[in-house]
């Protein structure tokens, strides 16, 4: 009987002493740092970012190259979107520009990130290598790199990973964003936004969704150069506006033919190039390549 109360005491004063040697020890523990605390809230908002749904491949049949876009998209969950990001140079995150038409844009100078086409270009860069998909969400939509297009009335039905369903109304496109596949899609939506994973919305002015196959070069593929380049509707510089190219983006040419002389960047040319995704001409001058490019027939 002595031996099991002297027992029972020792593992009494063992357990007392372990829970006030823990309580110690917690209440020693210092403080986080206000740079931890900062790291640390970070984690918890990507954590919360991912949690809102799974981002990668959620169909079969899409491409090798369409699925490496996707991933490539899938790793920038979390970052910041932000105005104008994402439109260096290079493909890859920048900081961004005050929109004037949207308040919550003020602090997108101080972010480092996408804009919806800026992530676009990126993941596609990532799968194919070069830059396929310079320029805005319309450029994009219309890129001669598209092989395939689906209308808003056919829904999800006919999508595949890695196609880019797009928003805007009067011909312009305003909005543009990676399908996962399973009604979900990866998108740099707005200012105040991370990247994240949405439900497709299928309502309002969603314009429909087209399929990417950059690998190769497609016929009559060619390059602008240069900033701010308008297309006209007819080869002559007094027709009405269509498009403006802010940098330079990948265009495919219908044909070619000798209108009005322009003189622009120290040229002189008079061959002006039919492009069919915009329905509108621009001037050789801004085409890279010869005065009157090889291998282009001549329009009718």
């Amino acid at each position: 009987m002595t031996m099991r109360r002297t027992a029972l005491a020792a593992v009494t004063a063992l357990t007392l002493t372990a829970a006030w040697a823990g309580t110690h020890t917690a209440a020693a523990a210092p403080p986080k740092t206000a740079e931890a605390a900062k790291t640390a809230e970070a984690a918890k908002t990507v954590k919360a970012v991912k949690a809102a749904g799974e981002c990668a491949v959620l169909a079969p049949g899409a491409s090798a190259v369409a699925e490496k876009a996707v991933a490539a998209a899938c790793e920038q969950i979390g970052v910041w979107y932000t105005w104008g990001g994402g439109h260096g140079p290079r493909p890859g995150p920048t900081y961004g520009q005050v929109d004037p038409s949207d308040p919550d844009s003020a602090h997108d100078p101080e972010r480092l990130g996408f804009d919806c086409s800026g992530l676009v270009r990126y993941a596609y860069h990532r799968a194919a290598g070069g830059d396929p998909l310079s320029g805005n969400a319309h450029h994009q939509f219309h890129s001669p790199h598209v092989q395939q297009r689906f209308t808003a009335a056919q829904g999800t039905g006919p999508l595949l990973p890695g196609d880019l369903l797009a928003w805007g109304s009067g011909g312009s496109i305003h909005h543009i964003a990676l399908y996962l596949g399973a009604g979900k899609m990866v998108e740099a939506r707005e200012s105040g936004t991370r990247i994240t994973v949405s439900d497709v919305r299928l309502g309002g002015d969603y314009a429909g969704a087209v399929r990417i196959a950059p690998p190769a070069a497609a016929p009559g593929t060619f390059s602008t150069w240069g900033t701010d380049v308008w297309t006209h509707r007819e080869p002559s510089t007094a027709s009405p506006r269509v498009h403006k190219f802010p940098g330079p983006t990948t265009v495919r040419i219908e044909c070619q033919k000798h209108a009005e002389p322009v003189t622009a960047e120290g040229y002189t040319n008079d061959a002006w190039s039919y492009l069919p995704e915009y329905g509108a001409w621009i001037t050789n001058i801004y085409i890279k390549g010869p005065a009157w490019l090889d291998g282009v027939r001549t329009c009718p």
